[in-house]
């Protein structure tokens, strides 16, 4: 059975609530039947998670949550740590990590990028971990 981990960056709670909803509607319908979440107050902590959960044995993580541009750098700081992180997470462990996290310049664009439609990052996240187990599942075959 596959264990996938949801990390959810709560700062933004709606868009929270969005992306939850469809990657875990994702991971249903690919058959997924362990999924257990863990909450974080912000995308910062989400690399933590991952790393966490990978040590756990989670098969996959899910990370999810949002970051939009203010009026200082901070935007900047935060996203490419976090990117950073999640990718540190995936290549020192092995375990895929989709990365659902919105980078955006305002909450329009996170509203249309999460929760349904063809730019549904929390489902993209889940489609890029199911790729990675799949290719994993493969080449320990080899």
């Amino acid at each position: 059975m596959t264990k996938v981990a949801i990390g959810v960056a709560t700062f933004y709670t709606d868009l929270a609530e969005r992306l939850e909803t469809s990657a875990t509607a994702a991971l249903q319908a690919a058959g997924i039947e362990q999924i257990d979440r863990f909450e974080v107050p912000g995308a910062f902590e989400l690399p933590v998670i991952a790393k966490y959960a990978a040590d756990a044995g989670y098969d996959a993580v899910v990370l999810l949550g949002a970051v939009i541009r203010g009026q200082t750098s901070h935007y900047d700081h935060v996203c490419e740590e976090v990117a950073r992180g999640i990718m540190e997470v995936q290549l020192t462990t092995g375990v895929p990590c989709g990365f659902g996290v919105l980078t955006v310049e305002n909450n329009d664009q996170a509203i249309a990028r999460s929760g349904g439609g063809k730019r549904d990052s929390g489902e993209h996240a889940v489609a890029a971990i199911l790729a990675l187990l799949k290719a994993k599942q493969a080449l320990t075959r080899v």
